[in-house]
C-alpha cells in the first residue's frame, strides 16, 4: 500500500451500488506467514470496522462500499448463521437493536430470551429466521445517541449475506483497480455449535466456492475463541487473527472448564501458543495503551513488542471519533455525537508500533496513517 489515498469526507451524494452476485487444504505455518507478510501488509493496515459505521448503519453493503471508497483495502464482517444455514453480516445474532424487526407484527412471536456465552438477552435472533425472512427487514442505526445523522438511513438497507459482501468486494476491486478483502469474524462459536448450527463449516465452504481458501487470498479470519481457530488452522490457508478482550475469558475456555483468561493469552507464553495457529493478534486497545484514573491515555504496555517477538502482527480495536469513545483529554465537548481529537489517539498507537487497527471512521484513520508515514 505505497500510494496515498485521500479520505473522502463529502460522500453523501454517492450512488451506492445495488450488488447481487461474488466472490484448499490445511494451512501450513509457512502459508500463513507468507500471507501475513506479503506486499499488501508492508504498512499498517486500516480495517473498516463493520464498514464505515460512523457514516452508515453498520454491516450494510452501503457501509462496506463507503469504507472501500474512502480508501481502506479491508473491511471487518461479523458473521452469524440463519435458520437455513446462511451466513449474514450482523454484530450479534440478536437483531432487535439493529433492524426494524420489532415493527413486523408477523415476527412478534419470535421474540424470546436466550443465554449466549453467559449473557442473557431478550430479542429476536438470526438463527430463528430464514434468510428470506431476514431479507424482509431493514437495518437501523445501533447507537443513534452517538450517530444521529445515521438515522437518516434507517430503513434503506437490507441485511447482507457474506456472499453479497464478497460480491461487492470483488466488483469494487475491479472498479477501483486494487485488491480488496475482508476480515470475517466468527461470532459466538461455542454457542452456535451447541445449537447444531456452527458457523465454521459454512465459512470454509464459502471461501472454497469463491477461490479464497489459498495463501495470499485477501481474507483474514477472526474469533474471540481459541478452539475454533485452532481447528480452522487445519482447514484453511488464509491467516487467522486471535481477538482478545481486556477482561474475561474465551467462551470455549469457560465451556470446557479451562481456567485461562484473555490475560493469559497475552503473556509471553500465551502469545507463543497463539502464534502456533494465528498470524495476528487483535487486542482491545486498552491492552496496548491503558487509560489512567482520569481517563487519559497512559503509557504503552509491552504487548506490541511481546507479540512481535512471537511473530504476531498486532491490530487492535476499535477506534471511533465520537467523544465518549475517546480518552478524556481528547474529547472536544460533552456532546456524545461530536468528534474529538481522534488523530492524537491514533497517532499514539501507531507510535507504539501497531500493525494497523480497526476504525469506525476509515477516512480519519487513513489520515492518521498518512501523517504517521509522512505522506
Amino acid at each position: 500500500m505505497k500510494r496515498k489515498r485521500l479520505g473522502m469526507l463529502a460522500l453523501s451524494g454517492l450512488a451506492l451500488l445495488g450488488v447481487a452476485g461474488l466472490a484448499v487444504g490445511p494451512a501450513s505455518a509457512d502459508d500463513q506467514v507468507a500471507a501475513a507478510h506479503g506486499p499488501r501488509h508492508d504498512d499498517p493496515v486500516i480495517v473498516g470496522h463493520r464498514g464505515a459505521p460512523g457514516y452508515r448503519p453498520e454491516h450494510t453493503l452501503a457501509s462496506y462500499e463507503l469504507a472501500y471508497r474512502m480508501g481502506v483495502d479491508y473491511v471487518d464482517v461479523d458473521l452469524v448463521p440463519t435458520k437455513d444455514g446462511q451466513l449474514v453480516a450482523r454484530h450479534e445474532p440478536e437483531i432487535g437493536g439493529t433492524t426494524d424487526v420489532a415493527d413486523h407484527p408477523e415476527f412478534t412471536g419470535r421474540k424470546t430470551t436466550k443465554t449466549i456465552d453467559g449473557t442473557t438477552m431478550t430479542g429476536w435472533f438470526t438463527e430463528d429466521f430464514t434468510l428470506a425472512e431476514l431479507k424482509t427487514l431493514r437495518a437501523e442505526e445501533r447507537i443513534p445517541e452517538n450517530r444521529p445523522n445515521n438515522k437518516l438511513y434507517d430503513g434503506r438497507y437490507r441485511i447482507a449475506t457474506y456472499q453479497e459482501v464478497l460480491d461487492l468486494t470483488r466488483q469494487l476491486g475491479r472498479e477501483l483497480h486494487r485488491t480488496l478483502g475482508t476480515y470475517p469474524e466468527v461470532k459466538h462459536s461455542t454457542y452456535f455449535v451447541s445449537i447444531g448450527n456452527p458457523t465454521e463449516p459454512k465459512l470454509v465452504s464459502i471461501l472454497n466456492r469463491n477461490g479464497l481458501n489459498r495463501p495470499n487470498a485477501p481474507v483474514i479470519i477472526q474469533s474471540f475463541e481459541v478452539s475454533n481457530l485452532q481447528e480452522l488452522h487445519k482447514q484453511v490457508r488464509v491467516p487467522l487473527l486471535q481477538l482478545t478482550s481486556a477482561s474475561g475469558a474465551p467462551a470455549d475456555f469457560v465451556a470446557k472448564g479451562d481456567k485461562r483468561t484473555y490475560a493469559d493469552l497475552v503473556t509471553l507464553a500465551g502469545l507463543r501458543d497463539v502464534a502456533k495457529y494465528a498470524a495476528y493478534l487483535g487486542p482491545e486497545k486498552s491492552q496496548i495503551i491503558p487509560r489512567d484514573a482520569a481517563g487519559n491515555l497512559g503509557r504503552p504496555t509491552s504487548l506490541v513488542a511481546d507479540a512481535h517477538r512471537a511473530s504476531l502482527k498486532v491490530q487492535p480495536y476499535t477506534f471511533r471519533n465520537e467523544n465518549p469513545f475517546l480518552p478524556t483529554n481528547l474529547r472536544s465537548s460533552a456532546s456524545p455525537s461530536a468528534f474529538g481529537n481522534v488523530f492524537a489517539e491514533e497517532a499514539a498507537f501507531l507510535k507504539a508500533g501497531v500493525d494497523g487497527f480497526f476504525a469506525d471512521q476509515p477516512d480519519t484513520a487513513l489520515e492518521s496513517l498518512h501523517d504517521f508515514l509522512g505522506r
